[in-house]
């Protein structure tokens, strides 16, 4: 696909490197601009990518400072007990991607002799290595041509272009678009500003359209209103599902349970809990794990991807067999749905880390 007549290619690169050059993001894993041959760590850029998947940089970036403190080469973090690596992921969501980088790191260990592959074909062959970690890191890490397209870039894409055409449909023809501006002059640098431009400048809401490089090449700065794209196909409302959650005391211990390994949040520590299904739980419904005196103890709401969740948060003493006994101080680890279950139940505040 041919770039549109009105938008030079050369004068949007030049612009926006020159940008980039003088207003690059400091990272805690990216070689900035102009540090001469130094290059990024694939290791780095890889973690760093895997972590920022439906997060933001401030909410990965201590994340990614304790991961590569505990572990800070990938031979390390192949080494390391899944428990280990699941309870340093809790809060990020997504534990998936917590098990996928564990694959990974463990077959660029085994199968790699510790070094990432350099090309984005060798790359996408590492398990939980898509289409765009692939390109993210052979550009940024080993300078490759790749065309790395994430959130940011789409809005950026679609706003110098003024692309009509609704997400998700568009994504195809926004990532043809970007690939006509992907050379083999500083690919890494491209893609990075292209990413901090979009995550800076040419924002969601309120695009500061008055300091933006590109601005004067912008097509949808000309019409006026460029804060209105990317166009989006309306949302479907999201499901909602039920399910009750048990809080079991013994002294000042929590009873936590180990949850399947298939399925959302596999393999992790958790409080007991029902299913979770699309109907409201009434307490007729409901079988506690063990007979006891039970009291509820409020309800908590969490958002998922794909569906919202209420919990009603149950309270008792007891004995629960095969439980993972845990002090009460120590829940911080659980995952973010349980922690929220865990401080309505028990009225505690609990950190991170």
């Amino acid at each position: 696909m041919s770039l549109p007549a009105l938008l030079d290619p050369g004068l949007i690169r030049s612009r926006l490197l020159r940008w980039y050059d003088a207003h690059a993001r400091t990272l805690a894993w990216r070689v900035g601009p102009g540090q001469g041959a130094l290059r990024a760590d694939p290791y780095r850029v890889w973690l760093s990518e895997v972590m920022l998947q439906q997060t933001t940089v401030p909410h990965a970036t201590p994340y990614f400072l304790r991961f590569t403190q505990a572990w800070p080469r990938v031979e390390d973090l192949a080494a390391a007990a899944d428990g280990d690596v699941m309870a340093a992921w809790a809060g990020l969501g997504y534990y998936a991607r917590a098990r996928n980088l564990l694959a990974c790191a463990r077959a660029v260990a085994s199968q790699h002799g510790g070094v990432f592959p350099d090309t984005e074909e060798a790359l996408l062959q590492l398990p939980g290595v898509g289409a765009y970690t692939a390109a993210a890191v052979a550009a940024i890490a080993f300078d490759r041509a790749a065309n790395v397209v994430d959130g940011n870039v789409e809005r950026v894409i679609s706003r110098l272009y003024a692309l009509k055409d609704p997400l998700p449909e568009a994504k195809p023809l926004l990532k043809a678009l970007a690939a006509g501006l992907v050379r083999a002059d500083r690919p890494g640098d491209w893609a990075q500003a292209l990413m901090d431009l979009g995550a800076t400048v040419c924002r969601p809401k309120q695009p500061l359209c008055l300091i933006c490089p590109l601005a004067e090449v912008c097509t949808a700065k000309a019409e006026g209103e460029p804060q209105t794209y990317p166009r989006k196909l309306k949302k479907l409302a999201r499901p909602k599902r039920y399910g009750v959650v048990f809080i079991i005391r013994r002294g000042s211990q929590i009873a936590l349970v180990r949850r399947p390994d298939k399925g959302l949040l596999g393999g992790m520590l958790a409080l007991p809990s029902t299913d979770w299904r699309s109907a409201p739980w009434t307490d007729a419904d409901v079988t506690p794990p063990i007979a006891a005196d039970w009291v509820k103890a409020g309800q908590i709401e969490h958002i998922f991807t794909h569906f919202s969740l209420s919990l009603t948060v149950w309270v008792a003493e007891g004995q629960l067999p095969d439980a993972i006994w845990t002090p009460s101080r120590d829940l911080g680890s659980l995952p973010s749905v349980f922690l929220k279950a865990a401080q309505s139940g028990l009225g505690l505040n609990y950190r991170r880390g």
